[in-house]
């Protein structure tokens, strides 16, 4: 029987990551906001864009997370969502989210960000007011969850960029998908 292995901390899986430099990551990320605020001229078409492009991201980026970091399934969305807040968000941006506001159910909750590296250097201009610029980060939630049989809707309560205190995604779990397995044919 192989050893049990236990989960690696957030400050571990941060330091075990290939990085890039952070600045340069924040400024690729606002030359791309930037470029489909360009072509795309509508501000909700963008915000779609921000969220489909996270969603992309988020469907690979499970598999990373779940081969280096030694997390076992998660039993429940409550506990799902505190190994994204603590673990997650620090290997892949270095900070990491409180989960709070859980609603009676325990389908509902907000990741809280103090700090959000996406946002260094910006500014919203008045012409982009409806703009979601983290979006790409609740689009990152949904397809991560997806892949690991979790249907969740992530939308933006609190905005730093608007004048709020904190970043604050609402994410709720609308379907918890059975894992099917391939059919196997004893032929």
């Amino acid at each position: 029987m192989p050893p049990l292995t236990t989960p690696k901390s957030g400050d571990a899986l941060f330091a075990s990551v290939e990085r890039v430099n952070a600045e340069l990551f924040t400024l690729t990320y606002g030359a791309i906001v930037r470029q489909l605020l360009t072509d795309l001229e509508e501000v909700e078409e963008v915000n779609k864009q921000l969220d489909q492009m996270g969603y992309n991201i988020g469907a690979r980026l499970v598999d990373e997370f779940l081969a280096k970091s030694n997390v076992s399934r998660c039993v429940n969305f409550k506990e799902t969502a505190d190994t994204i807040a603590k673990l997650g968000f620090k290997m892949f941006l270095g900070v990491t989210a409180t989960v709070t506001n859980w609603d009676a159910e325990g389908t509902t909750c907000s990741f809280v960000l103090e700090d959000n590296p996406l946002v260094d250097f910006v500014e919203l201009p008045d012409t982009c007011q409806g703009l979601q610029y983290c979006n790409v980060l609740s689009g990152v939630i949904r397809g991560a969850l997806e892949m690991v049989s979790m249907k969740t809707e992530v939308t933006w309560v609190r905005d730093m960029l608007r004048g709020d205190d904190a970043y604050e995604m609402r994410v709720k779990l609308t379907k918890q998908v059975p894992e099917e397995y391939p059919y196997k044919d004893d032929d």
